[in-house]
């Protein structure tokens, strides 16, 4: 039902625009001259409508329309990874909210002093992984550091991790032998709730090292149902990686993505920049990217990928 109900919405997307052509293409034709500033306005509409789909009918990867789980890690650096990985959350939150995503935080870890050492969030909305599977690799920031008290520059280096959620049952068997369960008490927002009980969950997958953490439900046994599921799609991912990596390598184009792998730099200092080492797209707009405006290097990527 979720899935017809998504192909649904596609197919009214497009009828909806095949019409609004129709009822432009008639205004057009009518030659009448005090129509002409709202023929124009209708024709912006129109092409900035044809850019989307266009764009949208890129994305035609198994999974690209399913809702997205985001997870940001902070590397080695103390305070200033940690603030770093917080900032990189922020922008996925603020990026989400712009194009009008829904967010669950599933989990958060914070840091010492400063920022988060992880967070994992759920991104429910047309197109999620879609998108957001631009964003996987490591993210490196060079800035003035807010936590040296002889403001030196200092580079700082965040992984972000992004697979598909998907909804449906995934056909993955899983040993009860290669699962180690904790459970610990529950911290940061999510009501009064989390603090009484032991309800939080770490699933951690043995044989792959997966760890899979979630607070943010009112129970123990629905906590570790949300673990189950998102460990399941991380498994069949990590599957399906592989395969695509056995893919390329026959080809010759293999490529790990292993940590000193970056895909963008930002820089605050001494200039302003934030460049994408894989499709050279770069902006002087550091601030409004970290704020939140992504899509310009999200469509890049996306199209670098279908093109290369």
């Amino acid at each position: 039902m979720q899935r017809i109900s998504k192909l649904r919405n596609e197919i009214t997307t497009w009828q909806n625009a095949i019409k609004q052509i129709g009822d432009t293409l008639e205004l057009a034709e009518m030659g009448d001259e005090t129509l002409a500033d709202e023929l124009e306005a209708e024709t912006q509409k129109l092409q900035q409508k044809a850019e989307r789909l266009e764009f949208q009918a890129m994305l035609s990867g198994d999974y690209d329309n399913e809702d997205a789980i985001l997870s940001v890690h902070a590397g080695a650096g103390g305070n200033d990874a940690h603030d770093w990985a917080a900032m990189l959350m922020r922008m996925y939150l603020r990026w989400a909210e712009s194009n009008g995503y829904k967010v669950d935080i599933e989990y958060e870890t914070p840091g010492e002093e400063a920022g988060i050492k992880s967070v994992s969030m759920a991104i429910k909305g047309d197109w999620a992984f879609g998108y957001l599977q631009a964003e996987r690799g490591v993210h490196r920031l060079v800035r003035i550091s807010p936590f040296d008290s002889n403001s030196r520059r200092h580079t700082s280096f965040a992984l972000v991790e992004v697979w598909p959620d998907i909804q449906e049952d995934i056909e993955i068997e899983i040993n009860d032998k290669d699962l180690q369960i904790d459970t610990f008490r529950a911290g940061g927002a999510g009501g009064q709730h989390v603090q009484k009980n032991d309800t939080a969950v770490r699933v951690t997958h043995l044989p792959t090292g997966i760890v899979v953490s979630c607070q943010n439900q009112r129970s123990q046994v629905q906590n570790l149902n949300r673990a189950m599921q998102v460990l399941k799609a991380r498994l069949y991912d990590l599957e399906r990686q592989k395969q695509q990596e056995q893919f390329e390598e026959l080809k010759g184009e293999h490529v790990s993505a292993e940590w000193g792998n970056q895909i963008r730099s930002y820089v605050l200092h001494p200039y302003q920049m934030v460049k994408d080492m894989r499709t050279a797209h770069e902006t002087g707009r550091a601030e409004a990217v970290l704020d939140g405006d992504l899509t310009p290097f999200i469509e890049a990527y996306l199209r670098h990928k279908v093109g290369g």
